[in-house]
């Protein structure tokens, strides 16, 4: 039997004690999320993070390092996700930039709003990574080797 969990990478970006998040379109709803997406067949962990940002909210990120490697099993479907979660800053939107179809909106909210958010979470990861972000964990990006 084959498993191959999803890869997947995010962004964590603070601005003014805020954070940037991505309201989408899934299945049953509107859900809450950071800007990410699965990593793409030949792209790099921090490539992906930089395109799944821009496609999501029309900002640039620029990644200053990795918050934490999480793994989640969803109880409901069985499916399991590897999630690069990485800090970094965002530019201004380029308005002119149109999002992804199942992005309904980008936003920015303070943590005691995400942590009472609960189901309207895409998943546990997102305050997971608030959470880490906020008592200060930091990798450098030297940790992560693309070997082409």
């Amino acid at each position: 039997m084959s498993w191959s969990p999803h890869v997947t990478v995010a962004a964590v970006a603070e601005r003014d004690g805020r954070f940037l998040l991505v309201e989408e379109r899934i299945g049953d709803g509107l859900r809450i999320n950071q800007p990410a997406g699965h990593l793409e067949d030949g792209e790099g962990l921090v490539e992906a993070v930089v395109r799944e940002t821009l496609e999501e909210t029309g900002r640039r990120f620029t990644p200053g390092g990795l918050v934490g490697v999480y793994r989640w099993r969803n109880a409901h479907n069985g499916e399991t996700f590897l999630r690069f979660a990485f800090f970094g800053e965002v530019s201004e939107r380029d308005l002119h930039r149109a999002l992804d179809t199942d992005i309904a909106r980008s936003l920015w909210l303070p943590p005691q709003a995400l942590e009472t958010l609960g189901p309207r979470l895409r998943s546990p990861l997102v305050w997971a990574c608030i959470q880490d972000y906020l008592a200060g964990r930091r990798h450098p990006l030297a940790l992560l080797h693309d070997v082409r």
